[in-house]
């Protein structure tokens, strides 16, 4: 097997789990001493919008399908969407 091809299928193995993991890790190693205030807030939105972002793509605006992907309702999801400024 090739290195490229080895390269493909450890990306393939790699989990959300381990990326989000990964990237608080980064995060914290990045602000040093320094220590984040209301984190957990600043968390969900980093998370959020790019999530709602691409559930808009992936079921090109249909918040049925959004609110069930999302094990939400419709009014939750149509909330979030205008916290964001993605409401049509």
């Amino acid at each position: 097997m090739s290195k490229k091809m080895a390269m493909v299928d450890d990306l393939q193995t790699i989990t959300l789990k381990q990326v989000v993991k990964d990237t608080l890790r980064n995060y914290f190693n990045n602000v040093g001493s320094e220590q984040p205030v209301d984190f957990y807030a600043i968390l969900l939105e980093e998370i959020e919008r790019p999530l709602l972002e691409v559930l808009i793509n992936h079921t090109h605006y249909n918040q049925v399908k959004m609110a069930q992907i999302l094990g939400i309702s419709r009014g939750t999801l149509r909330k979030k969407l205008k916290q964001y400024g993605l409401l049509d």
